[in-house]
């Protein structure tokens, strides 16, 4: 009989009184989205989150949900999806095809979103069947008010409190606000994003009462009778349930040894906060889940250019940058080896080539590389282009001095940047195809023409480079499900009691980014089944 944190769930055959109908752990989208189901089913329920602050991964990230576009719309997105993630369990698939809408329309009806459809937003395969090439399938939550929260506010995790919804910024094709706009925003601490997302789930939350309890680490389940009864906590605290535990607790890429053990290649920087550490999958393992799609992960390029409050590095996503006009990427061999402008995702397979000679990856470490005019044209990593290039960036008054200050092939580079130029000034990239898909160009300068949207020259000394790092949003491999999001044991029998949700559950698209918002939409879905079904079973 396993104690806390180690080996089997804790046998507790004469249990106490419940402390709840349901037990959520983790505070993000996902949990957030079943402590709200489960609290409109009426059951009693109680959120547990182990860091200082409610949020996760949820706080920095982007907000979009990605779903089905209508009703009209489930069996082309379902056969999208099927041709991408072969290995992806049927009938979750089907389910978060089935479900996502009608649960976006209970978090509009109950927790007040607005969700807002980014327009032109492609889908990221454009090459597989039931894909949408002028968007329409993602969408972003609008903006939310913290000082409607009161006191709860500082309670939410904020690195960047954002005052623009996504559909305002260049990823969601807008066109941004005025001053007086933002100045407004910032008195009433109006943010966009993930943060309102998190706004209004913790608003709707508290009107109901929910309780989330905060600085409390999960160490074990809890066990009677064949059954998931509760959880014991770090302080030695048990607390008990009658309707289930849900696991909601993120990813673990934060977890040096279990990313070692599961990743499929080099990750050096995630883009989330360090409390991802797969706790949710390390209490799933004790209690005998299988666990699916463990190598895989939403991958994106990132640039470490600040800390965590942690001290640990923090990598931001690279999404524009690399897309805009006027830029390239070399690997340590001063060449290209990838199209720059296709989606975060795919990058990881160019990052991740190994050369089987050598035994290592011959495109990292991997510089993004651009020329003044494109450099004071963004705000690389969220520098001001205005300013002087920032602390992380490499500048040199030529191609080949810049070559000589990275410490790569000088030659080479030299001639990777001359082909590239001359066929840039064409609108043409015959070695990788840049600026041929839709989804290229989305990314880049939308004023210019077709392919020129992504592609320019480099001819405007100093020349600049930043170091992007393999990194990731979040892993996407967990707990097996079935479609009620219960964790599956290796027998394939449901664990009673247990559930996962988010990224601590296998995904339901199979590992596979399908479009932007491809985290959050199933994460969501999840969470509110998980939620919805555990109160069922508690009453």
């Amino acid at each position: 009989m396993g104690g806390a944190g180690t080996g089997q769930p804790d046998r507790d055959d004469n249990p106490g009184p419940d402390d709840a109908d349901v037990i959520v752990v983790g505070s993000g989208a996902a949990g957030l989205a079943a402590a709200l189901a489960a609290s409109i089913e009426g059951a009693r329920v109680l959120v547990l989150e182990k860091a200082p602050l409610i949020g996760g991964t949820t706080a920095v990230s982007g907000g979009v949900i990605w779903a089905p576009a209508g009703t009209d719309d489930r069996a082309a997105a379902l056969a999208y999806l099927e041709s991408l993630a072969p290995d992806a369990d049927p009938d979750v698939l089907r389910t978060f095809i089935e479900e996502s809408l009608p649960v976006l329309a209970a978090l509009e009806r109950h927790a007040g979103l607005s969700l807002t459809p980014l327009a032109g937003y492609p889908d990221y395969h454009l090459d597989r069947p039931g894909s949408m090439r002028d968007g329409g399938r993602a969408r972003c939550s609008g903006l939310f008010a913290f000082s409607t929260l009161g006191d709860a506010a500082g309670r939410i995790f904020a690195h960047d409190p954002v005052p623009l919804a996504l559909a305002e910024t260049p990823l969601g094709g807008g066109i941004g606000v005025d001053a007086a706009t933002l100045a407004a925003r910032l008195e009433s601490d109006t943010r966009g994003f993930g943060q309102a997302l998190l706004g209004h789930l913790v608003a709707a939350l508290m009107a109901r009462g929910v309780v989330i309890e905060t600085g409390c680490r999960v160490m074990g389940l809890i066990e009677a009778h064949g059954r998931v009864t509760g959880v014991s906590l770090a302080d030695g605290a048990r607390r008990r349930t009658s309707g289930g535990v849900i696991l909601a607790t993120g990813g673990f890429e934060w977890n040096a040894g279990m990313a070692a053990a599961f990743l499929r290649g080099p990750m050096t920087a995630p883009a989330s906060p360090p409390t991802a550490t797969g706790d949710g999958h390390q209490l799933a393992m004790r209690a005998g889940a299988a666990l699916g799609h463990m190598t895989a992960a939403w991958w994106c390029p990132v640039i470490v250019n600040g800390q965590w409050p942690d001290g640990r590095p923090r990598g931001a996503p690279v999404l524009i940058e690399r897309t805009m006009p006027g830029t390239l990427m070399v690997n340590r061999h001063g060449r290209r080896f990838v199209n720059e402008a296709i989606s975060y995702d795919r990058m990881a397979g160019a990052f991740h080539a190994l050369d089987p000679a050598t035994h290592d990856h011959p495109n990292l470490p991997c510089w993004l590389v651009m020329d003044e005019a494109a450099r004071r044209r963004m705000p690389v990593a969220g520098a001001d282009p205005a300013a002087p290039p920032p602390a992380f960036m490499v500048s040199a008054p030529g191609v080949g001095s810049l070559a000589e200050a990275l410490g790569i092939d000088r030659a080479a580079f030299e001639a990777t940047v001359a082909r590239f130029n001359a066929h840039a000034r064409d609108g043409v990239d015959p070695d990788f195809g840049r600026g041929t898909s839709p989804y290229d160009r989305f990314y880049g300068d939308r004023s210019r023409e077709g392919a020129l949207a992504t592609l320019a020259p480099l001819d405007t000394p100093p020349f600049h480079a930043v170091r992007l790092e393999p990194g990731l949003l979040g892993t996407c491999g967990g707990a097996r499900t079935d479609a009620s999001a219960r964790v599956l044991g290796h027998d394939g029998a449901v664990i009673p009691g247990l559930y996962a949700a988010g990224n601590a559950m296998a995904s339901p698209t199979g590992g596979i980014y399908a479009g932007a918002g491809g985290t959050l939409g199933p994460a969501l879905t999840f969470g509110w089944i998980a939620g919805r079904h555990a109160a069922r079973r508690g009453n």
